[in-house]
């Protein structure tokens, strides 16, 4: 990326045509675009080349992928993501150091190579999820440090984790080390399904580092006009 904008816009639309017009409309106010699993399986790896054809090759884009499987399977599912000049792609954490480490030397291969982030806690789990149907008896700020400190000895650049994990993040694992903030709300704005969440400007007080941003942009009548509220919030904060 060239002029930093910490705003990662969430793609979570179900047609080319709709994602398109987003990346178009906002492109000038934010820094990056994350393709999910519901824009992917919707319209395939055809979305990575339709946005450049569109908008300019000059868009980062997050393949916000999530592999957890086999380190090998893993690792070829990196190399496959790789042919599509993705700026970052995700793991889950879970799926244990020799996974991390295999996506993280698949990536490599690339000429220009990926960022490769680890997903530890997703933002919808709260301590009673955690404790009780997942029988992790940590709390969520334990598990995601844990888990943050395991992939940077894997060689990740980065962990996905809630907002109220980000200062003790930074304090374990460094002021390099990546933390892609999704549970972003602005003030007043709905909370929708996430559970730990936090405004822009307090995220990026506690030591983000992105802050992935979907309905409260995405969602409303002005999507440019939102994105750049939100960028003005974290600047004044």
């Amino acid at each position: 990326m060239t002029d930093y904008n910490p705003i990662i816009v969430a793609l979570d639309v179900s047609s080319i045509d709709e994602a398109v017009s987003l990346v178009s409309a906002l492109k000038p106010h934010v820094g990056a675009f994350k393709v999910g699993l519901e824009l992917f399986n919707a319209v395939g790896t055809g979305i990575f080349q339709a946005v450049r054809d569109q908008v300019g090759d000059d868009v980062s884009i997050f393949y916000d992928a999530k592999f957890h499987d086999i380190p090998n399977t893993v690792a070829g599912a990196i190399r496959a993501a790789n042919q599509h000049n993705v700026w970052m792609v995700n793991v889950h954490a879970t799926g244990g150091l020799a996974m991390m480490k295999a996506a993280v030397a698949a990536a490599h291969e690339a000429a220009a190579p990926p960022l490769v982030i680890a997903v530890t806690v997703l933002t919808s789990i709260d301590e009673n999820v955690l404790n009780g149907e997942l029988g992790v008896s940590r709390t969520p700020e334990q598990q995601v440090v844990a888990l943050a400190k395991l992939a940077q000895q894997a060689g990740c650049d980065g962990v996905v984790a809630s907002p109220r994990e980000t200062a003790a993040i930074r304090a374990a694992c460094g002021p390099d080390f990546l933390i892609i903030t999704p549970g972003v709300r602005p003030t007043g704005a709905s909370l929708d399904d996430q559970k730990r969440v936090m405004t822009p400007s307090e995220a990026i007080k506690q030591g983000a580092s992105y802050l992935v941003v979907g309905r409260p942009i995405t969602a409303a009548t002005d999507p440019a006009a939102a994105a750049v509220a939100i960028l003005a919030e974290i600047q004044a904060g």
